[in-house]
């Protein structure tokens, strides 16, 4: 393997041998000279070059692996007749996991690791404790008492407030604030815009205005966590607002105070989750859902993109509260029927007990909806 350095980008060059020594597979196709292949790109298959290597992990792109010009491709056993007849071939159980662990590999030669240093324009109080292999970046503010792990890395203008912790090979891109007192674990990786431990959405009404409810708890954020960018994640109003080990938070995400995230969920972006709401390990909310506060969901439960969850759930399972697109008038025409659905349902249930009983149907009186209301809302007979 070599490792070319230009001005302006950094260039991996590395044999098909070489990889299937660091990440394991199996090497099939392309006979003796396969091992040799020269590769310089991962890519996806459609724009692949003799020296890209791609991956296939569903059947159905057998057409698109067949035309590729990939110099090495990684698919599963299954497709294996497949890929070999068209070159180099990396086999191995999980193509898509494999291809994550070799971005990585990728990314630890394109982006190698910088010996401990600190930026002349950073500002480091006197009592905070800076690790001598972490990097400071320019124009850092690192207030008292915070602690900067061993091999961290802090970005251009990052701010790390009072007696806050930064912790082992954690990676802060530039711009990111942490606020007082809130703890960020190992090997996070935190993106540009996030701002951690901004005060909760605390206020209580009083005649004529609000008054602020001072939000006294900070943030924890457990290891191998990602936060992607310009998320904000509230501090709590008494105890902490948690994120556990292995949570991956997309772009743009609210998560308010004293939420806790359990241990390798993931948001899409848009998420957003109101506070004092707690969510099981495992699980997923897609892209723009809303969960709305003093909730719970249990563990390995899935929402759908898009979808607000009003109530606690307690089963594991996929969930969805999506009403379909359409074109506008038919949208209009459903959601006029919509409206209608409560009169619609008590004409139906005095339909049934006619059916029922005929009789007391037609009794004086019959027609009446014998159902009560609790405080809640929901209905029972």
């Amino acid at each position: 393997m070599t490792l070319a350095m230009t001005p302006e980008l950094p260039v991996v060059t590395v044999t098909v041998g070489d990889l299937v020594a660091a990440l394991g597979g199996e090497l099939a196709g392309g006979g003796a000279a396969a091992a040799q292949t020269l590769i310089d790109r991962i890519g996806p298959l459609e724009s692949a070059t003799p020296s890209t290597i791609g991956f296939v992990s569903n059947p159905r792109y057998g057409a698109q692996l067949a035309a590729s010009d990939a110099g090495c491709v990684i698919v599963a056993p299954a497709m294996v007749d497949a890929a070999v007849a068209r070159g180099a071939t990396i086999v191995t159980p999980d193509p898509y996991l494999y291809y994550a662990r070799l971005t990585q590999w990728w990314a630890l030669r394109l982006r190698p690791a910088q010996p401990g240093r600190i930026h002349a324009s950073a500002v480091i109080d006197a009592l905070a404790q800076v690790d001598a292999t972490a990097t400071v970046g320019p124009l850092v503010v690192i207030e008292a008492g915070a602690r900067v792990g061993p091999g961290a890395v802090i970005g251009a203008h990052c701010f790390i407030g009072s007696c806050a912790q930064v912790g082992e090979s954690s990676r802060l891109a530039a711009h990111v604030t942490v606020g007082e007192r809130c703890r960020i674990g190992a090997r996070a990786v935190i993106h540009s815009g996030v701002v951690i431990g901004a005060d909760g959405f605390g206020f209580a009404p009083t005649p004529g205005r609000w008054e602020k409810i001072e939000q006294l708890g900070a943030v924890r954020i457990g290891d191998d966590v990602e936060i992607g960018a310009n998320t904000c994640i509230d501090r709590g109003a008494l105890d902490d607002t948690v994120i556990d080990n292995g949570v991956k938070l997309d772009n743009l995400i609210q998560i308010g105070h004293n939420v806790h995230i359990g241990e390798h969920s993931a948001l899409a972006g848009c998420v957003g989750v109101a506070g004092s709401t707690t969510i099981g390990r495992h699980c997923t909310v897609g892209g723009a859902g809303m969960i709305l506060g003093h909730l719970e969901l249990a563990d390995h439960v899935h929402i759908s993109a898009a979808s607000v969850v009003m109530r606690s759930i307690r089963k594991p399972g996929q969930y969805s509260g999506v009403f379909p697109i359409d074109e506008n008038a038919a949208w209009e025409k459903n959601a006029a029927t919509l409206r209608q659905l409560h009169s619609l349902r008590d004409r139906l249930r005095a339909v049934e007990r006619q059916l029922a009983d005929p009789e007391r149907a037609l009794a004086p009186n019959a027609s009446e909806d014998n159902t009560t209301s609790s405080p809640t809302g929901d209905e029972t007979a």
